[in-house]
């Protein structure tokens, strides 16, 4: 790894001769055959592929303020993505090598969220980190995620602007007229060296449709997101007609057909079926799941032609390496041969020109984070909050309650009382006693969401309940319980939500559906009744259809568009104290048979 001054740290020192070593036969460039007697020369093309680097340029944990390190020794940063480039571009040099990425770029840091909200690039005039990063890359084109629309329109504007190379999206258009919003493809002529004609790339990038479920506020009116296989099928045969002989597309949608919306809008994950479905693709890299998808191949039904797949992780762990065989025969170039690796970011040291491009900026970002909002009178730990009940958590339930409560004065909703909602997005986030800084509350709150709120049912809130314990695997009566493994892996930490404000009890020795075995009022023995209104406080995420819950999609009785984050910094600095005696009510339980689990 290494430290944001550039400069390598102890780990790495060590492991930079045994990558010197491997990297020989990870990145080494095939090369071109000679032509046998008879036989059509070969040539090959390289393409590097990105995905979700969500705003990582250095290999630096933001939120504790040091080198980032996991248990399986990942780095991550886009400076590191560059020495990788750059080893495989010179070794290639006079072939050609494409860098692409699959989106997801401008959210998911401090540093990232430092210029979109403290000093937004809108208002400075700043060029944006990553723009400054990937220009130093000098990518070939980049898709835009769906994270990309987080904050909103005339930031995204700008910051395509920034780049250096195009942004696409080609499923994106303008509302009213249905055309193209973004560039939707480009086809890049591109030499193959020894005297070969050119070759002509055309890549195409797909957004994600469920933006518009996501972002609604920022683009509702304005933006129309269409389905991923349509678009595919519309551009492809456009993009050979004018001449592309080999078709790639950058997707961010995952591979497994399923979406976290149900059937709102357009498939969320479709990329398998594109390539299914789509005649004419080479290869699709792709993203948003984070996963690492090192080479898949599926079969075209129409052409039987196997198409190539790749994901590269998340973060900049990982480089896709897809490597295609080409020939040329009676004018038209055949790819003979594809073939993908994926390379590890953690085995070279960040490219010193990132480093100094994006200095100073990281250096402004990790000042801001490090100011104190408060004093803890005991450590609060998030570790332990995806199954009992914690002050951490409460913290978030008590800050969004006084900020709605607050609004509901004076409103018809005024004599309601306030529920809160607040997921366990961190299994790591940590008040210490004593000094809380911006970086801890950020560690907590890691989403950029704002604070809503609507008017639900009793029987609303209990069906709500019923769908976030699905999270939890069904364990029996008396059966050990590894709280390491209690929950279902399908379903992410945060798409597990806990209520303040009602008590309740979840049991995870019932099936799915029939777990809320008590629902009461706060304090009370008093049941929810299914006719009993509540205010409920809840992120702009969620309360947009993120995750699919049900009885949240409606409209709001509040939304000043606060960002959670800020909120809960400015309630911490008000108070000067962050004392578990002001908030933390214990109202909920996990059970077996009325027997608590923990």
């Amino acid at each position: 790894m290494t430290s944001p001054s550039g400069m390598p740290s102890r780990r790495q020192l060590l492991t930079g001769a045994a990558a010197a070593v491997v990297a020989g036969p990870l990145v080494a460039a095939a090369p071109a055959q000679a032509a046998g007697h008879g036989q059509p020369k070969t040539y090959d093309l390289t393409v590097l592929g990105t995905s979700d680097t969500h705003g990582n340029v250095f290999n630096w944990d933001y939120y504790r303020d040091k080198e980032y390190d996991d248990s399986a020794h990942n780095d991550v940063g886009v400076a590191k993505v560059a020495t990788l480039v750059n080893q495989i571009r010179a070794e290639r040099k006079g072939k050609a090598t494409l860098v692409l990425d699959a989106g997801d770029t401008i959210q998911g840091t401090p540093l990232a969220t430092f210029y979109a909200k403290q000093e937004p690039i809108t208002s400075t005039g700043q060029r944006h980190p990553m723009a400054r990063a990937m220009n130093v890359i000098d990518y070939d084109a980049i898709t835009l995620g769906n994270h990309e629309f987080n904050y909103g329109l005339p930031l995204l504007d700008l910051w395509i602007r920034q780049l250096g190379f195009p942004a696409l999206a080609a499923n994106a258009v303008k509302a009213r007229s249905g055309k193209p919003a973004f560039t939707p493809y480009v086809i890049k002529k591109v030499s193959l060296g020894h005297g070969a004609p050119s070759l002509r790339v055309g890549i195409l990038g797909l957004t994600n449709p469920g933006v518009a479920i996501w972002d609604k506020a920022n683009v509702e009116g304005r933006l129309r997101f269409e389905d991923m296989i349509a678009t595919a099928a519309k551009y492809v045969p456009i993009m050979r007609d004018r001449g592309a002989d080999i078709v790639l597309i950058s997707a961010h949608g995952g591979d497994n057909g399923v979406s976290s919306y149900g059937d709102l809008l357009p498939n969320e994950n479709p990329t398998a079926l594109i390539a299914q479905q789509v005649p004419g693709i080479d290869a699709i890299l792709f993203g948003h799941a984070h996963n690492e998808v090192v080479e898949k191949f599926v079969a075209n039904t129409t052409t039987g032609e196997q198409v190539l797949l790749s994901e590269p992780s998340k973060w900049g762990q990982r480089v896709t390496r897809m490597d295609f065989t080409l020939t040329r025969d009676r004018g038209r170039w055949q790819v003979t041969a594809k073939h993908a690796t994926m390379l590890n970011t953690n085995t070279v040291v960040e490219d010193p020109k990132v480093v100094a491009a994006v200095k100073a900026q990281h250096d402004k970002t990790v000042a801001y984070i490090n100011q104190v909002v408060a004093t803890s009178v005991v450590e609060l730990s998030a570790e332990q909050s995806r199954y009992v009940d914690t002050p951490i958590l409460d913290f978030i339930n008590k800050v969004q309650t006084d900020t709605v409560a607050a609004a509901m004065t004076g409103t018809p909703q005024a004599g309601l009382p306030v529920l809160s909602i607040a997921a366990p997005f961190s299994r790591t986030a940590l008040f210490p006693a004593g000094d809380v800084k911006i970086k801890d509350v950020a560690g907590l709150y890691i989403y950029d969401n704002t604070l809503e709120a609507v008017v639900m049912s009793g029987a609303e809130v209990r069906a709500y309940l019923e769908y976030s314990a699905k999270y939890f695997r069904t364990l029996a009566p008396g059966a050990p319980v590894d709280p390491a493994a209690i929950s279902d892996p399908a379903v992410p930490d945060y798409n597990y939500d806990t209520f303040s404000g009602v008590d309740y009890d979840l049991d995870i020795s019932k099936p799915v559906g029939q777990r809320v075995t008590a629902l009461h009022h706060a304090g009370t023995t008093t049941p929810v009744a299914d006719t009993d209104q509540f205010v409920v406080a809840v992120n702009n995420y969620r309360r947009s259809g993120g995750g699919g819950f049900p009885g949240i999609v409606k409209t709001q009785v509040y939304n000043a568009q606060q960002e959670i984050r800020q909120l809960l910094i400015d309630w911490a600095q008000a108070k000067g104290v962050i004392d578990p005696a002001d908030f933390f009510q214990q109202n909920w339980r996990l059970v077996r048979e009325g027997v608590p689990v923990f």
